[in-house]
C-alpha cells in the first residue's frame, strides 16, 4: 500500500545533500538487468562526479513498506521518479538513474525529461557475465548487505532477461566484472564536453 504521505521534497531531503547545481546537468541513466551492477557502478560513478543517485529499488522501499511489484505499484513508482528527475534538474542538480530501464518505450520518457529541462543525457549499459551475476544473486539471497536494496534474485534475471531491448541511441557499455575507471574516465569526459 503506497504511502503517498512521502513527498517529493522529503525523499531529496532523504537523499542527502545536493551537489552544486549546474547550467546544463547531466542526466545519467544506467541500465541492466538485475545483478549486473548498476547500483555498484552508479556509487561509483559518483565517487568522481558530485550528483544525486535516484535508485529505484530504494525509492520503491520508501513508497511501499511491503512491495508486491505489480504492474500498478510500478507505474506509481515510476511517476514518482519521473517526477523526481524532472525537480532536480530543472534545479541544474546531477542525477544518476539507478532502475533497469530496459524498455526503448519507457527509456522514451526519459529522453523526452533530458530534452526538455536541456539537460546532458548520458546513457549506460551495464552488464556482467551469467556466471558472475549468478553468483552475485545468490550472495544476496543468502546475506544481508547494508547497500544492497535490490530483492531480486536468479529467477527474477532469468525471466526479465527476454523482456531487454536494444539502446536505440549512442551509449557506453561497462561489463562491471572488470576495471570500471576507463567507462568512468569516458563519461567524466563527456559530462566536461
Amino acid at each position: 500500500m503506497p504511502t503517498d504521505l512521502i513527498s517529493n521534497t522529503k525523499l531529496i531531503e532523504m537523499l542527502g545533500p545536493l551537489p552544486e547545481p549546474l547550467v546544463q546537468p547531466p542526466f545519467i541513466v544506467v541500465s541492466g538487468l538485475p545483478g549486473t551492477g548498476k547500483s555498484y557502478f552508479s556509487r561509483r560513478l559518483a565517487e568522481k562526479l558530485p550528483c544525486i543517485i535516484l535508485e529505484s529499488d530504494w525509492i520503491r522501499q520508501q513508497l511501499y513498506k511491503s512491495p508486491t511489484y505489480s504492474i500498478e505499484e510500478s507505474s506509481r513508482l515510476f511517476q514518482v521518479i519521473h517526477s523526481l528527475i524532472e525537480e532536480l534538474l530543472g534545479k541544474g542538480i546531477p542525477v544518476i538513474l539507478d532502475a533497469t530501464n530496459l524498455s526503448e518505450r519507457n527509456r522514451e520518457t526519459l529522453y523526452h525529461i533530458a530534452d526538455k529541462l536541456k539537460a546532458k543525457l548520458i546513457l549506460v549499459r551495464v552488464e556482467a557475465p551469467p556466471d558472475v551475476v549468478k553468483q552475485r544473486l545468490e550472495a544476496r539471497s543468502s546475506g544481508y548487505n547494508p547497500v544492497d536494496n535490490s530483492r531480486a534474485d536468479w529467477e527474477v534475471y532469468q525471466r526479465m532477461k527476454s523482456s531487454v531491448e536494444k539502446l536505440a541511441r549512442r551509449h557506453f557499455a561497462v561489463d562491471t566484472s572488470r576495471d570500471l575507471t576507463p567507462v568512468i574516465d569516458k563519461i567524466l569526459r563527456e559530462v566536461k564536453r
